[in-house]
């Protein structure tokens, strides 16, 4: 068999909600979105005949554990927020009565929340693994995506 590059997606969903603060249209109130994140890895299958995993790039199961770990459970029913002098009284509010309040030094566009994915996936892969591309869909209608070098 000969080897080669081959890619593989997982899609991931979770609820989140977010403002942007200082925007001028309805985004800047507080919302939220059914997310839908698609990741894409990169690498070469394992030429290990007879081994269980023989032709494998990655386990999906593996895939889908650090995605999780790294962004899923972090953003599901979560509220990001950026960090600003006009927003610290309603983030100290916030943070009194909720547990799951994401305060970042970005505006947490879906541009600005794939940079941040990646850079939390990045680290968090297998050697060998290249993380090729990240997906993500705002609406069943609306997406941005970071295809990375």
């Amino acid at each position: 068999m000969f080897m080669s590059k081959i890619r593989l997606t997982k899609e991931f969903s979770f609820e989140a909600a977010h403002s942007l603060e200082g925007y001028d249209g309805a985004c800047s109130q507080i919302h939220g979105h059914s997310y839908r994140l698609q990741v894409t890895i990169e690498g070469e299958p394992l030429n290990s005949p007879g081994a269980p995993k023989d032709g494998m790039v990655m386990d999906f199961g593996v895939l889908k554990g650090i995605v999780n770990r790294e962004i899923i459970d972090r953003l599901d029913h979560s509220f990001t927020i950026r960090r600003t002098d006009s927003n610290r009284a309603l983030i100290e509010m916030l943070q009194q009565h909720y547990t799951n309040i994401h305060v970042v030094e970005w505006q947490p566009t879906s541009e600005n929340m794939l940079h941040d994915m990646a850079a939390r996936l990045t680290p968090a892969r297998p050697n060998g693994i290249k993380l090729v591309a990240l997906k993500l869909y705002e609406t069943a209608t609306s997406s941005a995506e970071l295809v990375l070098q």
